[in-house]
Parts: C-alpha cells; sequence; structure tokens
C-alpha cells in the first residue's frame, strides 16, 4: 500500500494530519490490517484530542471527523468486492475519493426500514428514485453511499441496498443545504431522478444493505462517545481553573459551593463515562457490533449528554465571557448538540439498550 502521504482530491486539505505518523493515520491502518482489537485504542484518541479543546478532534465545519475512525474504510473492508476494496481503501484513506452517507429521507429518520427511496434493475444497471435529507459530507464527497429499497415492504430490514453513487452521475443533484445550528454546510438535501449506476455499485449483499448502515452507525456513535467525553473533560477543566483565578467579594469563586458542587457531579459523570467508552470499545472489537449494540448505545448517549451539560455549566462558570464567541464554550454545545440526533437519537439509544434489557426485539 502506498505512503499515506500522497493525498489528492477533495481531501488534499487534510495531508499534513495524514502523513505517515500522522494522526490521521492511526485508525484506518488498523482497520485494514487488523480489523479486531481497534476500538479500544481509539477510543482514547479523540477522548484526548477533544480534551485539548476545539480544532483537532473534528473539523467544525464537517460531520467527518479529521481524525475519525473512518467506518468507510470498514464497511468497504467487511463488505466490498476485492475489486471493490483494491479501487476504494487506499482512496478513502489518502483521500483521492470520499463518502457521503445517504440514509435519512425527508419523512423517515430513526425508521429506516421505512425509506421511500427505489431502485429498480434494468438490465445489468440499477435505476435510483427518491430523495436523501441530511446526507452527511455531501459537499466534499465524489460519492454517496445511498440505501435505497430493492424488494419487500416498507417497515423490513431486509430488501434495502446499499449503492456507491458517484455524486457526478445525472439525475443526482443537491437542491439545497440545511444550516443547522452549527454548520452552513454538510447537510445536503439530495434529489435522485432516474439515476442510473452499474450493478458493481451495491456495496455488500442486494437487500441486506441495512448491515452496511449499522455497521456505519456503530463505529460512528463510538467515535462520537469519545470526542464528546473529551471536549466535556475540557469544558470541566476549563472552568475549575477559571474559578480558581477568577476572584469575586475578594475570594476565588471556587470557594462557593455553588460552584463546586455542580463540577464534582459532572467529573464524577466524566469518569464513569470514560470507564464504559472504554468497556464498549472493548466490547465491540470482541463481538459482532449487533451483539453488543447496547453497550456502544448506553456510552453514545450519556456521553453526548455529557457534553452538552458540561458546556453548559462552563458558560454559567465564566459568566458573560462564557457565553460570548471569545471562549468556545457555546461552539462546543452546539458542535456537540447534534450527537444526541444523528446516529440515532438518544430515545432511540436508549430504547436499544431496553431491547436488550427487557429482552423485546431483535438482539
Amino acid at each position: 500500500m502506498a505512503s499515506p502521504a500522497r493525498v489528492g482530491g477533495p481531501a488534499g486539505r487534510d495531508a499534513q494530519a495524514r502523513r505517515p505518523g500522522g494522526l490521521a493515520a492511526l485508525r484506518p491502518a488498523v482497520a485494514v490490517r487488523r480489523p479486531r482489537r481497534n476500538q479500544r485504542r481509539y477510543g482514547r484518541h479523540p477522548g484526548t484530542s477533544g480534551a485539548q479543546g476545539l480544532g483537532l478532534h473534528n473539523d467544525l465545519q464537517n460531520e467527518s471527523s479529521i481524525v475519525g475512525n473512518f467506518p468507510q474504510v470498514i464497511m468497504m473492508d467487511r463488505f466490498g468486492t476485492e475489486a471493490q476494496k483494491k479501487e476504494w481503501t487506499e482512496a478513502l484513506i489518502t483521500g483521492e475519493r470520499s463518502m457521503a452517507f445517504g440514509l435519512t429521507e425527508p419523512s423517515h429518520g430513526s425508521d429506516a426500514t421505512w425509506l421511500e427511496t427505489r431502485a429498480e434493475r434494468d438490465g445489468n444497471s440499477w435505476v435510483i428514485n427518491g430523495a436523501k435529507r441530511f446526507n452527511t459530507g455531501v459537499h466534499r464527497a465524489t460519492h454517496d453511499l445511498v440505501f435505497a429499497r430493492t424488494s419487500g415492504e416498507p417497515g423490513q430490514a431486509r430488501g434495502i441496498t446499499a449503492f456507491l453513487v458517484p455524486t457526478d452521475t445525472p439525475g443526482f443533484t443537491v437542491p439545497y443545504y440545511w444550516w443547522t445550528l452549527n454548520m452552513p454546510t454538510d447537510h445536503g438535501e439530495v434529489a435522485l431522478e432516474d439515476v442510473r449506476v452499474s450493478g458493481d455499485a451495491v456495496l455488500g449483499e442486494v437487500d441486506r444493505g441495512l448491515e452496511v448502515g449499522q455497521t456505519f452507525l456503530h463505529e460512528n456513535r463510538i467515535r462520537q462517545a469519545a470526542s464528546s467525553l473529551g471536549a466535556a473533560q475540557y469544558c470541566i477543566d476549563r472552568a475549575v481553573d477559571y474559578a480558581n483565578e477568577r476572584r469575586v467579594f475578594g475570594k476565588p469563586l471556587s470557594v462557593n459551593q455553588a460552584v463546586q458542587w455542580p463540577l464534582v457531579e459532572l467529573q464524577t459523570e466524566a469518569q464513569m463515562v470514560r470507564l464504559l467508552v472504554y468497556y464498549a470499545a472493548d466490547q465491540l472489537d470482541r463481538n459482532h457490533h449487533m451483539e453488543v449494540s447496547d453497550k456502544v448505545a448506553m456510552a453514545n448517549y450519556r456521553a453526548n449528554r455529557l457534553v452538552c451539560e458540561a458546556a453548559d455549566r462552563a458558560m454559567q462558570v465564566f459568566g458573560g465571557m462564557g457565553y460570548s464567541r471569545h471562549e468556545p464554550f457555546e461552539h462546543i454545545y452546539r458542535h456537540h448538540r447534534r450527537y444526541r440526533i444523528t446516529e440515532g437519537a438518544e430515545e432511540i439509544q436508549i430504547r436499544r439498550v431496553a431491547q436488550r434489557l427487557f429482552k423485546f426485539g431483535k438482539k
């Protein structure tokens, strides 16, 4: 495999991070060469870099991490044909190709099995019609991983297929982008009108594309949990330092129990979540992702909730300056608040834990 230093395409701006030995090289090398026993080690990296503040652990104008767990590489390793792996794996790592993720639709989010986008065979090709919403990363992607129903009835998990669709394919358009709380780009509205792709555009098996999507979601849930934990720790540490330095009524702000106790609660929660993230990552390395989906869900929703509470508390401790954009806390809140929705709303995560706890639904 060629050196990751040879970087081109739309992700070329990340070349410095992707150089040999660079931080972005941490995950894909492990994913491709040793696909197991890597999440636990990875889980520490965004947590550590996130604890240094905004910037390194995520490109704040994109959903996709710079220092990421590269779920697209993992999906290709697990589901791609030999020809697809040869064509895609190195290109994804170097940035010569990038893959957006098109699952959510205008009328369907958490209920992905009810999606309405359809793909029909036409000789050796597939013709796709439908629409996608909040199509993550499509603003800079060379391809979009589009999920479409190819058989079965609405609500059935089987019958959904994943397609690698070049974003310059006729009929593939992005009418506009949703301006979210944090970003003016990244979440595109996609229209697919008679989009024709070849038979080798299918990733994974026909009618079993939801397995591909679930892999992406579980890998990203660990990434989110780790980065949220790191950002939460940053907020706590900064709030403690400021409380010790700031003097009010002739005394440090930190002598007030009203300041101490909320931060003690947050630090205690951060330590518990840290161990939960490590445990979930280790279990994900040792088992099939669907067997430990409840562990991943626990880590995800608790870490994402924690960072929002920690950012809010830091703003409160800093007072007016905390609310300003001269401090990073409001941006941390805006950035991480979406994680309580994007990879499955936290209510869906809690429901997943309940399924395992009360033994209903599929494992």
